[in-house]
């Protein structure tokens, strides 16, 4: 099929981080190492804050949902990038890029929602801490992850759809590692103008609300923390917000330096880096801002290291 004497894509080539192969099998050890880290740290997080009747609170079933979203987010590309790194056969279909794209799409979007629903769980615990248990009832955290989910759901769907109705020509290769908004607009051969308008226009209302959420929620805890006497206090509750900051600085930051600059500002080597970090490292890194700084999950794991020894 052909457009202006320009053969139509069905599939494309993803070249991945390297074309050397002694890299790629160093590339192949890192991500399968990374990979199954992230599998196994999210995982026990959501055993643990399950099992652990201690974790049953709102502040912990948001992080056992990110958690869960973290677990199948890294799966979206993970797999594709090992199997790239030890395989000649580089090809992906058109369908099954735009599956990847879907589902990256549905994964990075519900994370934007969910960060600011965890926001908002932390502005009701520190400032109308009276009211925290009737506000953030089990039903409310439900339906505020399910909205997350149903939000991610609706925007991929949007997002894939404008994408894919654009037609793609020219070279196969993609020199990236998945099917992404820049690398897919380099390829087409239809005028991505209005596309790019629709594009902004969506990206740009789901994540300036969300930070709006947060922005909001955290002036408000500040107000609150800078209201407390003690020292002590301040800290305690500072330090119930910390791993939410870090993670909301580390996601949001990495998807504004991708999508907020001009494309004339496009470098390749540069966006591979920064989109690597909130595919691949973000997820590994979620589970251990949330554990390693916090008393409740590390005595949990104790526990449950201990009820393990026991039965064995």
């Amino acid at each position: 099929m052909e457009v202006r004497n320009r053969t139509i894509l069905t599939e494309f080539i993803l070249l991945g981080f390297s074309t050397d192969p002694h890299w790629q099998l160093i590339l192949f050890g890192i991500f399968l190492i990374i990979y199954l880290l992230t599998l196994s740290g999210n995982m026990t997080l959501v055993i643990l804050i399950r099992i652990d009747s201690q974790l049953h609170t709102p502040m912990y079933f948001f992080i056992g949902g990110l958690s869960f979203l973290d677990f199948w987010y890294t799966s979206v590309y993970t797999p594709k990038i090992l199997v790239n790194c030890v395989s000649e056969d580089k090809r992906i279909s058109l369908a099954g890029c735009g599956a990847q794209f879907f589902f990256s799409c549905v994964a990075a979007y519900t994370e934007c929602y969910l960060l600011s629903a965890m926001a908002y769980d932390r502005y009701v615990a520190i400032c109308n801490p009276l009211l925290y248990s009737a506000t953030m009832s089990a039903s409310i955290c439900t339906r505020l992850i399910s909205g997350s989910y149903l939000g991610g759901f609706l925007n991929a769907i949007a997002h894939t759809a404008n994408t894919f109705r654009l037609s793609f020509c020219g070279e196969k290769v993609i020199d990236y590692f998945f099917c992404d908004v820049l690398p897919l607009v380099k390829k087409s051969c239809t005028d991505t103008r209005v596309y790019g308008k629709i594009l902004s226009s969506m990206v740009g209302f789901t994540v300036l609300s969300c930070l709006l959420v947060i922005l909001v929620s955290y002036f408000n805890i500040l107000l609150a923390i800078l209201r407390i006497r003690s020292a002590s206090g301040r800290r305690k509750a500072f330090s119930t917000c910390a791993s939410h900051l870090i993670s909301v600085t580390l996601f949001f930051g990495s998807l504004l330096f991708m999508y907020s600059r001009p494309s004339s500002n496009y470098s390749l080597e540069r966006d591979k880096v920064a989109a690597l970090f909130y595919t691949i490292i973000n997820p590994l890194l979620n589970p251990l801002i949330y554990s390693l700084r916090n008393k409740d999950v590390k005595e949990a794991l104790r526990k449950a290291t201990r009820m393990i020894q026991a039965q064995s």
